[in-house]
């Protein structure tokens, strides 16, 4: 626990510090171009990137290539130094290749993500903002291997505080166009000039983050000599491990594909109330799980690969117990509060400049709903990993294929029944259930792997972490009532006294209230927190 918890502490603090950077770098976007038409286009632009690298890249990173690389640093008698200098060689030659065909296919990309008409306004401005974002593909990806790399080495701190440096970047860039631009949020004014510092803007960030990570790469003893001998590459071995992950990648994408559609067509029927919500929210849902859920899962990884490998079950069992217990002891209460004070988050957050305090609004009620999904959506992506220690991508598929297709049912349906204002709305609770479902069966089917993950003793745990997160809940309740009752609404300063109460005094009080009931994992964290305090 003690490993785990140093080894999270690093990322956590270099995450907190990335999340943070990236809440001003939303704020200042919200500020610069809204969450209406320019917003949409810009969202739908930028999220193409992402779901090509999780489709090429990213589920394979740390589901295949991360265990490869593990077994190669433990079995090539050069600790698999041309095994990774290989894998960077191909990873970057495909990613350029792709990142070039991407561009010339962009309005098929935004055609396929949006249900906006080619030829209206908003298609045409998310192609040209795309053509400019996506050459980050490559650097991206390239940055994406290295940081595996660093990983497997035990280096966790440029990973972690690399995308840092691209908030900075990019909250630069939006600050300019802000300063610079007539045109605002209006997206029948703004030029191809102001897209180009848009969305070239945005791939400078990466290709900062990019560098930062190939540096610290070199400062860790790697050293890059591309290599072309790839009969040696195991991509044989790669690609029969990858394609089941692939495949579950596929699935995903196919249900975000089917999220960007439902949700630009919620946008045209109600300004405002399109990708953009969609995008912001889910963003701030994703915030305490990247902080907290991924730090773990980075360490957790590599240590579960190594005990499978040397066949001690009993420790893949301690290892995720520790881990989800560890996860949940702040995912619980947080998720509370998020159902709890959604809106009084976005307002100071987005409810500034071309943004409406009631567009903000309406991002906080997404937010809400996603508060639902926190804790099943952390155990699940935690389950996960049980399976890709034992080099399994294929049953992740299967539990990644059910989930979502019971997600696009149920957002089909939400979406049908619902009206368009609330569509996304429907869009999050749909996620929310279907990632509830999904877990209990990722369980049950991971149980069966290791012979028993402890059920009861993570139950017993859970259903403590909860009766301490209460008393929180009724208190960010009645921070939000009296102040809606007495002070007339949440504007930017009744969100901050709402936050201060209900989230900063409600976040203390269940750390007091769980230290009573000695809920371990919260002790150590405090613990943690009050040693590194008293240096």
């Amino acid at each position: 626990m003690s490993r785990m918890l140093r080894a999270g502490a690093i990322m956590a603090a270099g995450t907190m510090v990335s999340r943070v950077t990236g809440f001003v770098r939303t704020m200042v976007l919200a500020y610069a171009i809204g969450t209406a038409a320019l917003g949409d286009s810009y969202n739908a632009a930028y999220a193409i990137p992402y779901s090509i690298l999780d489709l090429l890249l990213l589920g394979v990173l740390s589901s295949v290539i991360v265990p490869m690389i593990v077994r190669a640093q433990q079995n090539d008698p050069d600790g698999g130094q041309a095994y990774e200098q290989r894998l960077l060689t191909v990873a970057t030659v495909t990613l350029v290749g792709v990142a070039v065909l991407a561009v010339f296919a962009a309005p098929l990309l935004i055609d396929l993500y949006t249900d906006w008409a080619p030829g209206s306004r908003r298609f045409e401005v998310g192609v040209t903002l795309a053509r400019f974002i996506l050459p980050q593909l490559a650097f991206f990806g390239v940055g994406a291997v290295a940081g595996a790399i660093l990983n497997t080495r035990d280096r966790y701190g440029a990973p972690m505080w690399a995308p840092v440096l691209n908030n900075l970047v990019v909250i630069c860039v939006f600050v300019a166009y802000a300063v610079m631009s007539p045109a605002k949020d209006d997206i029948e004014r703004v030029s191809n000039g102001e897209l180009a510092l848009l969305g070239l803007g945005t791939t400078a960030g990466i290709v900062a983050q990019a560098a930062v990570l190939i540096v610290a790469l070199r400062r860790a003893g790697f050293s890059f000599v591309p290599r072309f001998d790839l009969w040696n590459a195991r991509l044989g071995e790669m690609a029969k491990a990858g394609v089941w992950t692939i495949g579950y990648v596929i699935v995903t994408q196919l249900g975000f594909v089917l999220t960007t559609n439902l949700s630009s067509a919620a946008g045209n029927e109600v300004l405002g109330h399109g990708i953009s919500p969609y995008t912001l929210a889910f963003q701030l849902f994703q915030l305490p799980y990247g902080i907290i859920g991924v730090s773990v899962i980075t360490a957790m990884l590599p240590r579960m690969s190594r005990a499978v490998g040397e066949g001690r079950l009993h420790d893949v069992r301690s290892e995720f117990g520790s881990s989800v217990k560890l996860v949940c002891a702040l995912m619980v209460p947080v998720s509370l509060l998020l159902m709890v004070l959604g809106p009084a988050i976005t307002v100071p957050i987005y409810g500034h400049g071309a943004n409406s305090v009631a567009d903000a609004v309406y991002i906080g009620n997404v937010l809400q709903v996603y508060g639902l999904a926190l804790v099943p959506f952390s155990v699940f992506q935690l389950l996960l990993r049980v399976f890709y220690s034992f080099g399994d991508t294929r049953t992740p598929v299967f539990v990644g294929a059910g989930t979502t297709a019971v997600n696009a049912a149920l957002m089909v349906v939400f979406y049908v029944l619902l009206p368009a204002a609330y569509a996304v709305m429907g869009l999050a609770l749909a996620y929310a259930i279907a990632y509830g479902l999904g877990a209990v069966l990722a369980w049950w089917l991971a149980a069966r792997r290791v012979q028993g993950l402890g059920g009861w003793s993570v139950g017993m745990a859970l259903t403590r972490m909860y009766l301490a997160s209460l008393p929180t809940a009724v208190l960010a309740l009645a921070a939000v009532w009296v102040v809606t009752q007495v002070f007339g609404g949440l504007g930017f300063v009744n969100s901050l006294i709402v936050l201060s109460v209900g989230g900063g005094l409600g976040l203390l009080l269940y750390l007091g209230v769980a230290h009573r009931m000695r809920i371990p994992e919260v002790n150590s964290i405090v613990g943690m927190v009050a040693r590194r305090v008293g240096r």
